[in-house]
């Protein structure tokens, strides 16, 4: 068959050559229509509870996550000069398209009682701007009265203040987002350099712009990146910068095709996403390696180059395709996460990997069939003799210290499997950049000063119209409730609810005095109602926190960014109260939010780490069934690939790395491409024990020196192709890339080393056999 293979290939060279190109244009013609995605990213399946008490939330309540912060930390506030440049930079923002609403120190409101009108009024505090020092006082002392803004727009006690920007929700999830983010940030830094003073600047829409930038930043220094480490190394192998040119241009072809798919998919480049062109380069080469190899080796032995290609199609084509489909497995098994995030990108990924293989094995053979033959200073790499001591000593081990071998193994899993228990499942917002980034000392500011920034919302549905009022207003002395057992919490902010408007209103009520800011009692509180009415600023704030016939309404709180292991441990405690204070039966609470299911989104990973895994070492498994029709070949052969998997664990354990969205995917990534090498050894085993009817210890023999220097090849490749992605300023891409290039190195080993020792432990105990 693979003969056959090979002759198409060179006999209908033209009509592939075209068909490739025609393929590939359109391909990049699509490509060049791709987009950055400015959605959130949606771990949680649809069909999770989580997501979908969020998602029936935003429908209510639209977008929780459409605050920007700016924080300002000054004794002197009220300064006459910097507050009329505060002011200013307000009014500025404010007058951005795009921006829906400003609350800053300047932009406050106060409430009067209109006896006559039978209504209350809301009026800026700041009808023009004071002009003295005295008139700044003045209005200082009446922000004072008002406890309603203390927490959220000034901290009295710690001098410090916000701008608290609310972005439309079409502006917020476009790129649009990132024009208003960078001009705020600009009018922003221009306050800062002329009082010479620090803001902070934080909340969701900021924090994802400047992530998303970085992103953004980052695919293009990694794709650069795998060009050059991987064209290096194979000069640095093969000595040709024609072989290294065309090795690094078939695989380039692989990466137009992925961004062209991407788009025909109707998907966007995400944090994940974006990562594939890369990891195409890294991965796509080992391809050329092992073709390029063969072809050379064979040339060295007979000098015919059609028969070289044909050799090298026929006896490689086969190990590189059934490698390639565990890589493709190691892949796809994100589609049955049910996570879009990972969906999209294990779909594309393994899509391309074959798609990578199929040109490689195409143009690979029709190019070299152009090409002059190398010359003897290219072939000169296949002598390598330091190459040739390793497979020797290896070969030696393999047949004389095989209890040695398996000794060390069983010493490498014990400490292994004690790291693993060290391994801690925890997940923050902004962890993944390093601890003096300006994004993360931003956050600690705010919550420092404002118990943070990131939303977490109750949302209460009472199942009755007009149940937030209704029964003598009973919801509202149980949300006051609530709110004062949360207040207990120094991980939440002060809230903003049905409740606090209330407060503001009966203050306004008894005459502004700030001893009045509390809930009063059913009757006084009945006498409020009249006073709400219309179609003013005050009852459309109100009308905010609840739906239309006033059934549900929401507690509104900004959260630290405390992870999400502190985040279950509150939970734990928080739900308790909130079913002693809302009857579960007469009512539907929700704790959701933005931060809520981003953490929650850690734990759903970690257990689809098993699943996928268990998913991808089954469907590898069955691929060797192609090879093999031993059960016990096939379940020992695993070893070579789940050892390396655990001790990379065990590292992760030891240097206390957690598991997060990045480090997780290492586990079932490097699961396929370790099963590569795997199936490179089987493969000219199985060739060397039933083609060439050689004994196990001799078709070991052949196979560690037949696949040996390409493997070592692919190994070096892979760990320094991995590696690029320590130079990321994300510290789980980091440690993605430093935790897979171990693991891949490892597995290079297990290949070589533990694979052949249990295949000749396996044919010896088969031998002694009774018949």
């Amino acid at each position: 068959m693979w003969n056959k293979i090979a002759a198409g290939i060179i006999r209908f060279r033209f009509a592939w050559i075209a068909l490739i190109f025609v393929t590939v244009a359109y391909m990049g013609y699509e490509g060049s229509k791709i987009e950055l995605s400015y959605q959130m990213a949606r771990i949680l399946p649809p069909n999770d509870p989580t997501e979908k008490e969020y998602q029936r939330f935003r429908k209510i309540f639209g977008e929780d996550g459409a605050i920007m912060v700016i924080g300002w930390q000054d004794p002197a506030l009220f300064e006459l000069s910097k507050f009329r440049e505060w002011y200013g930079l307000a009014e500025r923002i404010k007058a951005m398209k795009g921006i829906k609403n400003v609350l800053s120190l300047g932009h406050l409101y106060k409430v009067e009682r209109n006896d006559s009108l039978s209504k209350f009024e809301f009026k800026p505090l700041f009808t023009t701007l004071p002009s003295t020092q005295a008139e700044m006082d003045s209005l200082k002392s009446q922000v004072k009265k008002l406890p309603f803004y203390e927490g959220l727009a000034i901290n009295s006690k710690t001098n410090s203040t916000l701008i608290v920007i609310t972005f439309n929700d079409k502006d917020l999830n476009s790129s649009r987002r990132i024009t208003i983010v960078q001009d705020i940030k600009a009018m922003a830094d221009e306050f800062s350099v002329k009082h010479k003073t620090d803001l902070h600047y934080s909340g969701m829409p900021f924090i994802r712009t400047v992530i998303m930038k970085k992103i953004s930043g980052e695919l293009k220094l990694f794709m650069a990146l795998a060009v050059f480490v991987t064209a290096f190394i194979l000069w640095l192998f093969f000595r040709s910068i024609r072989l290294t040119l065309l090795s690094i241009g078939v695989v380039l072809m692989g990466v137009i095709f992925s961004v062209g798919l991407l788009q025909l998919f109707g998907y966007k480049i995400t944090a994940l996403t974006g990562l594939i062109p890369p990891l195409l380069i890294v991965i796509g080469v080992p391809n050329c390696v092992f073709l390029l190899n063969k072809y050379q080796l064979e040339l060295k032995t007979h000098g015919n180059k059609e028969d070289a290609i044909r050799e090298m199609v026929n006896q490689i084509g086969l190990s590189i395709f059934l490698a390639n489909i565990t890589t493709a497995i190691g892949f796809g098994v994100f589609y049955f996460t049910n996570s879009a995030l990972l969906v999209e990108f294990g779909i594309v990924a393994s899509i391309c990997v074959m798609v990578t293989y199929v040109l490689c094995l195409v143009l690979l053979p029709i190019t070299l069939y152009y090409m002059d033959i190398p010359k003897p200073r290219h072939l000169k790499h296949l002598e390598g003799k330091w190459a040739k001591g390793f497979l020797n000593k290896i070969d030696f081990w393999v047949h004389n210290r095989r209890r040695t071998i398996y000794a060390a193994m069983v010493v490498v899993i014990i400490v292994s499997a004690y790291g693993m228990t060290k391994i801690k499942a925890v997940g923050y917002i902004v962890d993944d950049l390093p601890q003096d980034d300006p994004v993360y000392v931003d956050l600690r500011f705010f919550e420092s000063n404002f118990n943070g920034v990131l939303p977490f919302e109750v949302m209460i549905d009472t199942k009755q119209p007009n149940g937030v009022f209704g029964n003598q207003a009973q919801v509202l002395y149980k949300i006051k409730a609530l709110q004062n057992e949360l207040a207990d919490f120094k991980e939440f902010s002060k809230p903003v609810s049905v409740v606090e408007a209330s407060r503001f209103l009966y203050q306004a009520y008894r005459g502004g005095e700030a001893r009045y800011y509390v809930l009063p009692g059913a009757l006084e509180l009945s006498k409020l109602t009249d006073y709400v009415q219309g179609d003013n600023r005050g009852v459309k704030q109100l009308n905010s926190f609840m739906n239309e016939d006033r059934s549900i309404t929401r507690v509104s709180f900004q959260m630290a960014d405390v992870g999400s292991e502190r985040i279950k441990d509150l939970l734990g405690k928080i739900r308790p109260k909130v079913d002693s204070i809302f009857n579960p039966s007469q009512y539907n609470v929700s704790l959701t939010g933005n931060s809520l299911v981003f953490l929650k989104s850690n734990d759903y990973l970690l257990g689809n780490l098993y699943e996928s895994l268990l998913i991808a070492i089954v469907l590898i498994a069955l691929v060797g069934m192609v090879l093999f029709r031993s059960i016990s070949i096939i379940l020992l052969s695993k070893l070579p690939c789940l050892i390396p998997l655990a001790l990379t664990a065990g590292i992760m354990g030891y240097f206390n790395i957690h598991f997060k969205p990045t480090t997780i995917l290492v586990f079932s990534i490097t699961f396929g491409i370790a099963s590569d090498g795997t199936v490179y050894f089987l493969t000219r085993y199985r060739q060397e024990l039933y083609q060439r009817g050689r004994t196990a210890s001799e078709a070991v023999t052949q196979a560690i020196f037949g696949t040996g220097l390409s493997m070592i090849y692919t190994a070096i490749i892979l760990f320094c192709g991995f590696s690029i992605f320590a130079a990321s300023s994300f510290g789980g891409t980091a440690a993605m890339g430093v935790m897979v290039s171990i693991t891949l190195l490892v597995a290079m080993c297990t290949n070589l080393i533990l694979l052949p020792a249990l295949l000749l432990s396996i044919a010896k105990r088969q031998k002694e056999k009774p018949a």
